[in-house]
């Protein structure tokens, strides 16, 4: 018999081995003392006064580079390591609904204000390569500073005032921002999609990587909180940052804690996904968000399970809280259990365009419920197996033995 969630005896001596894109290795418990952020800022309420975005369109280059502040602008042709040309797509529908990257509509509700950062933000490093040193953030943890470490991945042409959304990615138990970037195609889905994706390092000391389950203490969850809140302010003091599009994804480990971050800092977030994540029985439960905002809840099926974790089960836990506070879901199920979403994408496409899509079909101002989805159907580059709200999801009927939990 299948076992379900893990339950605490077990939580506390061991660390799950959900990886849904690679190689497990075995985590080492730690203890944490009471933490704080080094930053005292923190997020305001929601705003109506509106400043319609500009935008502005740049070519693309497929070159990795790293540089320092904000890229300039280059009229180099596009290349793709994906072995396809990447289609330039700057977030605009075509014209059946305002994206990310439209002007909001009149009387909209905006998002807050980002704070500036309590400190000295370091100049950003853009992009990465083999050996290149990570951003870093001090933070206070027990009465000692950490570095926190963090990936900003921005299209190489960007220009000075074009206002770009921002995500934040968040790795597996298994893996690390580096896998992020490489297995995510980032480099190239940015330059496509015109967004900024921040990729946090895990620290050291927490038994699962991110503070999600039932014994990680509340300081460490505020703190991870912190950290999100520090990053966000200096990529905002950097760039012409869109905060009407902040949004936040993660797999297995990384999106059992995005759950936790929609209910910490919902009123900051205008979407949330989770890949194989969830609430509820030894995970913390669902904290409802100030702002109710769409969320793309995602999983492998009825044998997405891994050491000790159903995800089916917690994913439909999520879905349930959100459906009763009043969210939009999207419900996907594949059935290729606890393995990497196999999305169908185009030509030119990277890997996870359809989530990359949900991202910018998503802005802050959309009313509670409210998806242009609801009105225009799921967009034809989203898979065959999402459906709007839960239990309606129907997976591939063909087989798939694929599981990425070792």
């Amino acid at each position: 018999m299948r076992r379900g969630l893990l339950c605490l005896p077990l939580l506390a001596a061991l660390a799950c081995g959900d990886d849904l894109v690679g190689e497990t290795e075995v985590a080492t418990p730690g203890t944490t003392e009471p933490t704080t952020g080094t930053s005292t800022a923190g997020p305001t309420g929601p705003t109506t006064t509106q400043t319609p975005p500009e935008t502005s369109e740049g070519s693309m280059s497929g070159a990795e580079t790293t540089t320092t502040g904000a890229p300039t602008s280059t009229s180099e042709p596009p290349t793709s390591t994906t072995g396809d040309p990447p289609k330039a797509d700057m977030g605009s529908s075509g014209g059946d609904f305002l994206r990310c990257h439209d002007a909001p509509p009149d009387g909209a509700t905006l998002a807050p204000d980002i704070p500036a950062y309590g400190g000295t933000c370091p100049t950003l490093e853009i992009g990465y390569m083999e050996g290149q040193a990570y951003n870093v953030l001090p933070q206070q943890l027990g009465g000692g500073t950490v570095e926190r470490q963090f990936l900003v991945i921005a299209p190489e042409d960007a220009g000075p005032d074009e206002r770009l959304p921002v995500i934040f990615l968040w790795h597996w138990l298994g893996g690390d921002a580096q896998d992020f970037y490489e297995r995510g195609d980032v480099q190239n889905a940015v330059n496509q999609k015109r967004f900024i994706a921040v990729i946090p390092e895990a620290r050291e000391g927490l038994l699962f990587k991110w503070p999600f389950s039932a014994i990680d203490s509340d300081a460490d969850l505020e703190a991870e909180f912190q950290f999100f809140d520090d990053m966000l302010s200096c990529v905002a003091e950097q760039f012409s940052v869109n905060k009407e599009c902040v949004s936040s994804t993660g797999v297995s480990a990384g999106a059992l804690f995005t759950s936790q971050l929609a209910g910490g800092r919902g009123d900051v977030l205008s979407s949330f996904m989770s890949l194989s994540g969830g609430t509820g029985g030894a995970i913390k439960p669902w904290t409802a968000p100030a702002h109710k905002m769409p969320a793309m809840v995602l999983w492998g099926g009825p044998d997405d399970f891994c050491i000790l974790i159903d995800f089916e089960q917690t994913s439909k836990d999520l879905e349930q809280n959100l459906e009763a506070g009043g969210h939009f879901v999207l419900e996907c199920v594949h059935n290729c259990n606890h393995s990497t979403p196999p999305f169908p994408v185009e030509p030119g496409e990277t890997a996870f365009a359809p989530l990359w899509d949900f991202f910018l079909d998503h802005p802050y101002w959309l009313a509670p419920g409210e998806s242009p989805y609801n009105e225009f159907g799921i967009p034809a580059g989203m898979p065959d197996w999402c459906a709007i709200g839960a239990g309606n999801a129907v997976p591939p009927p063909e087989p798939c033995d694929k599981n990425e939990c070792s």
